[in-house]
Parts: structure tokens; sequence; C-alpha cells
């Protein structure tokens, strides 16, 4: 990976602390008041190793509701077999405090801190945590991973998502090792996007549900972590990928033709066929209304966990597959181990009832 904004620890001095070459220390960066005046001091920990090298940081819960990814960041930070060779290695569990004491996606003024990048020191509550964030971690930083899962009412498959256009953010991408990735910029004003902008790298990780820690989940986000700290040279250990790496340029969003309620066909990660049968609509006595089909070959990188639905709601987020990829063959690629990938699948489908479709004409 290109080391082109490689920067050097000299400076011992990291948010007021000094934290020499070779040590780690907890830190925190106050961003805010509450309402009752108290200081608002997100907490950070800090690993040095004693050569110079790439310093990259991991946050989690920029939506407060998030925290899958806090259960990875706290179980690297209490790892204490990873041992940096080089560089340095910020881990911020929670980046959103005040969302996350609300257990909310959104700030207190009802913003989301993840459309305000790079912020406003003289804005609102919102853009001014974003503008002191960006400017005490992201600026002093070369590369970034941040974690989030699906919305409320939904999960997701873990895929990465970045701005493959920046040769660094897509040697990062395939680097954290997802079965999928998605080439997109990001929203306006999102973390990534404008940290990537103002030349960090950065990349996200989506997977699973809110207001959980669900295993594989965090463990995928582990090993994608360690995958990214052997891709820069921080540690040595040894690299775990999938068996294959896709990328999707589209994705499209299924909603429901009806209201009512919803038989699934499909799980988070199903790879699926054009014409599958998706998802059945039927009414609260269980007659159909009517069977939503695929409209391409694809693989579901998102669904509603929720089978109420009403017309127009999200049902799956089915990401396109390129032409040169065949469905069968990734499904039998997928089940000839007991992988990652694989144990994923599994246990993201214990979140919906999946039955099978019916065949009768």
């Amino acid at each position: 990976m290109t080391q082109g904004k490689e920067c050097s620890q000299e400076s011992n001095h990291w948010f007021g602390e000094e934290i020499p070459p070779g040590t780690s220390r907890n830190v925190s960066l106050a961003v805010g008041e509450s309402y009752s005046g108290m200081t608002l001091q997100i907490q950070i920990h800090i690993r040095r190793a004693a050569a110079e090298g790439p310093i990259l940081f991991v946050t989690a819960a920029l939506h407060g509701d998030e925290i899958n990814g806090c259960g990875a960041i706290r179980h690297i930070i209490q790892d204490n077999s990873l041992q940096l060779e080089r560089g340095t290695l910020l881990l911020v569990p929670v980046l959103n405090l005040p969302a996350f004491d609300r257990h909310s996606r959104y700030l207190p003024d009802r913003r989301d801190l993840n459309r305000s990048f790079p912020g406003d020191a003289k804005g609102s509550l919102a853009s001014r945590m974003a503008h002191t964030i960006f400017h005490e971690l992201v600026t002093h930083c070369d590369y970034g991973i941040d974690l989030h899962t699906a919305a409320v009412r939904r999960t997701n498959y873990p895929t990465v998502r970045g701005d493959l256009s920046n040769p660094d953010v897509k040697k990062l991408a395939h680097a954290f090792g997802t079965e999928i990735i998605l080439n997109t910029k990001g929203p306006r004003n999102s973390f990534r996007r404008e940290a990537c902008k103002a030349g960090c790298p950065t990349i996200i990780m989506e997977g699973g549900e809110v207001w959980k820690l669900e295993p594989v989940i965090v463990e995928t986000a582990v090993r994608g972590i360690k995958n990214v700290l052997r891709d820069l040279r921080m540690i040595s250990d040894p690299t775990e990928h999938p068996r294959y790496q896709i990328t999707l340029e589209h994705s499209k969003w299924i909603r429901a033709e009806h209201g009512g309620f919803l038989d699934f066909h499909i799980r988070p990660g199903d790879i699926v066929e054009k014409n599958q049968p998706l998802a059945t609509n039927t009414t609260i006595l269980g007659e159909p209304q009517g069977t939503l089909l695929a409209p391409f070959n694809g693989v579901v990188i998102g669904m509603s966990s929720l089978p109420a639905v009403s017309p127009g709601e999200p049902v799956c987020n089915l990401g396109k597959l390129p032409s040169q990829y065949n469905p069968a063959k990734l499904k039998t690629l997928r089940t000839t181990d007991e992988s990652l990938e694989q144990r994923v699948l599994d246990e993201l489908g214990t979140s919906v009832l999946v039955i099978e479709p019916s065949t009768e004409s």
C-alpha cells in the first residue's frame, strides 16, 4: 500500500497525554457538553509500536445504536497477544457518545452525526462534534476503518464499502477480507467520504443489527482489522480471507407491493438467481397476495427483519452480481467447508423466519 501520507511518530503527545513509542494508554477527547453542563468525552485506546509506521484509526458507534463494532474494538483492546511491530493504532469503541447513551442512531438535536463532517466549530451540536472528531482524530491518521450495522429493524450481511477509485481505499477494502465489497463513495458529508477527501483513505464495514453484539459479526470485524494491520505491515499475523471476493457496482432495494405479512424465502447473504422468489406477501390470515422475484442474479446484502410491511417499504437490498459470476458455483464454494462466512450466513438467518416458496401455480 502506498505510504504517501504516512506520518512521523516523532511527537509523543496525543490528546494532551505523553505516549512514547512502544507504550499504550487510554485517553479521552472532549467533544461537547451535556444538558447538565458536564463535559462529554469519548474514550480512545492508543497503542504504539517502538518503530515508526502508519497511523490507523478504528471507530465504532458513529450511530449510537450500532454496537457490533464496539464489541470488535473492545476485543482488539483486550487482546494482549496483538503486538504492533510498527506504527500507531487508535481504537475508539464509541464515537458518538450522546447517541450511545440514548440507545439512539441520532444525536439529541435529532441530527445524524454521519452527515455532518467535516463539521463547523460554530455550527450545530452535530457539526461541532464532527469538527472536533475530524480535526483531532482523522487529520492525524493515515488510514481509517469505521464499523457499522444495518439501521433499526434491518440486518446486513458483512460487507466492506469504499470509494474504489482511490487506490489506497481499494487496497484497504480487499485487505479487510469480506466476501462482498461495494464500490460507493458514501453519502455527502459522511465520515468516510470526508476522511478520504482529507487524504486519510477510509473504509466502512456494515454487518448485523442494531443493539446487539453478534458473535459472528464481531469475529468478522476482528479478523478484518487484523488483516488490514497485516497488510500495512503493522503486525505479522497471517491473513485470513474468504474463498472468493466480489466487487459490486450496483445494488437495489426490493420493495413491497402490498401491505401485509411477509413470508421470507431468503436470508442475509444468500446468493440468488434471476426470478428466484425473495418473499411472498400474505394477509394476516396467510392468504398470498403476490411474490417478489429477484430482478437479476445477486446477493442479499441486507434485508428487513420485520415481516409486517406497507406498500413501498424495503424488503431486501440486493447487490447485482457481475456477469462473470455463476450463482450456483458461488453457492458451492461457500458450502464446502465450515468457513466463517458459512457460520455468518447460518447465524444471521436465525433473525428471520425463512419459508420455502409455494410451488402452486
